[in-house]
């Protein structure tokens, strides 16, 4: 039986594997995985470790990144709205936004009309209400289309994901705007960025995801690890029996116990690989 057999990695992909924070900065054209990242990942699961990506990200914004990674299990997308196996090309699972979602999150973007917004569906364009700065900055980032919407209520469903975006503030704001309100249990808000903000289904999450995968693919949650950078990746750092994080993960991300590693531009992902590699040694 081969060393990792039975343990299963997954991790964040922005910031995480490739450093995507600079190229929204203008810093950098576009962002790749590390040369160790990925010599890394091809020792983990040709010694039979399970590898998933679990990301924010559409279908349409992700598929193109996919087949650059030794991904072996199937992916998590819009931050744990969806599994979906690449191999087969087939959604395994989905918990989607409610019909109500749309015309409850336009309220937000009717009162705080600086906020643009992208639903994430199948779309290859994604649809976009009020789309702004960052919006136009995350199309550059993730090169998808992007189909503008008068109002949140017209985009066709399903939609797994809603994501706000503007300056922190307001989207605090708006934030506490949509928490307060009696229909906040119905759904999951929080933020993937400092100008980022999500709306999912309740019950889509990293961790509830992972832990179903986890379940489909007959391994423990006790040789389960995640890697992630942000606070939409805190209920899987949580859920795994080993938590970590690039050096340039948030606060609240080191205030959960992650392990922290070196940062997305250091080949974080062989940091970890390189700890279990050990681990499973012993």
């Amino acid at each position: 039986m081969a060393k990792f057999t039975g343990v299963l990695l997954a991790s964040d992909y922005d910031n995480t594997i490739v450093n995507t924070g600079a190229v929204m900065r203008g810093e950098i054209e576009e962002a790749r995985p590390g040369g160790a990242t990925l010599e890394a990942l091809r020792y983990f699961t040709a010694h039979g470790g399970r590898f998933a990506v679990a990301t924010g990200r559409a279908l349409s914004a992700f598929a193109s990144h996919a087949g650059e990674l030794p991904m072996n299990a199937p992916a998590v997308l819009y931050n744990g709205a969806a599994l979906y196996d690449f191999a087969t090309g087939e959604y395994l699972e989905t918990n989607y936004l409610n019909a109500a979602a749309m015309a409850r999150a336009q309220e937000a973007l009717d009162r705080w009309p600086a906020l643009g917004a992208e639903a994430y569906n199948d779309a290859l364009d994604i649809p976009a209400v009020q789309p702004n700065e960052i919006t136009r900055r995350h199309q550059h980032l993730t090169h998808t289309g992007v189909e503008e919407f008068r109002s949140l209520r017209d985009i066709p469903g399903p939609v797994g994901k809603l994501l706000l975006e503007g300056d922190h503030a307001t989207l605090e704001q708006a934030r506490v705007y949509l928490v307060s309100q009696p229909w906040s249990g119905e759904y999951e808000i929080i933020f993937s960025g400092q100008n980022l903000l999500e709306m999912t289904a309740r019950g889509s999450d990293k961790g509830s995801m992972v832990r179903r995968l986890a379940a489909r693919l007959g391994i423990s949650m006790e040789h389960v690890y995640c890697v992630g950078d942000e606070t939409n990746d805190i209920s899987m750092l949580t859920a795994a029996r080993e938590g970590f994080a690039p050096a340039n993960c948030v606060e609240a991300v080191r205030q959960c116990g992650a392990t922290i590693v070196s940062d997305v531009c250091h080949d974080a992902l062989a940091d970890v690989i390189a700890i279990l590699d050990k681990r499973y040694s012993e």
